[in-house]
């Protein structure tokens, strides 16, 4: 389970990164260390079919009564998520840099996954959704958002042998977006071993090349 990440470059790399034709970021600064309840980019269609970068805060509502904010999708045939994942509308990707897992055994470490050292863009599999209640400590309407999660690949298992995030790169971010969702459902898939290495090992947080 994947329930931190990082996204540390400019919203200028990331709306020419994810195509979006609207930035309603505001003045976002680099995000070394995104956990659960937190506000982080998310890119999604607007009502107007628009591809925009908008503010979002990470985690459904929890199914059956729960507390904690459900930030991770596993169980794609699900009533609960089958519904959003089924409209193109309610889909959408989630811009990162890095994510982090920790080791399933004691000691706890944390380790961080990238592209490479330099921390090339990727993004998320996701989905969003409003929603009214009091989320932090704000009571309202908020605007949630989870990611997809898959089997763990050849690199990431070995820490977490569970699960990893749907990852997307190119032209897969389009096809999320925009595809019916039999065929945007056949990218939730181990992302390429060989195509990420771990950039860090110990620190709660990546700020990105400063420390490699």
């Amino acid at each position: 389970m994947c329930n931190l990440y990082s996204m540390t470059k400019s919203r200028e790399a990331l709306v020419a990164y994810t195509r979006a034709m609207r930035d309603r970021t505001a003045n976002q600064p680099p995000l070394p260390g995104i956990f659960p309840d937190q506000m982080a980019p998310v890119v999604g269609t607007s009502k107007e079919g628009l591809r925009e970068v908008v503010m979002m805060r990470w985690g459904f509502p929890p199914a059956g009564g729960g507390k904690r904010p459900v930030t991770n999708i596993r169980n794609y045939s699900s009533p609960y998520w089958r519904g959003w994942l089924e409209q193109p509308r309610f889909r959408c990707v989630v811009p990162a840099t890095s994510f982090c897992e920790y080791t399933d055994s004691a000691p706890k470490v944390a380790h961080w996954f990238a592209l490479g050292d330099e921390r090339p863009l990727f993004c998320f599999a996701g989905v969003w959704r409003p929603w009214s209640g009091v989320r932090g400590k704000e009571e309202g309407t908020h605007l949630l958002f989870a990611f997809l999660t898959t089997d763990a690949n050849d690199l990431v298992a070995p820490i977490h042998a569970k699960a990893m995030p749907v990852m997307l790169t190119g032209e897969e971010i389009d096809t999320w977006l925009e595809a019916p969702a039999d065929e945007a459902l056949s990218l939730a898939r181990p992302f390429a071993a060989d195509r990420m290495k771990i950039v860090l090992s110990g620190p709660k947080e990546d700020p990105g090349e400063t420390l490699t």
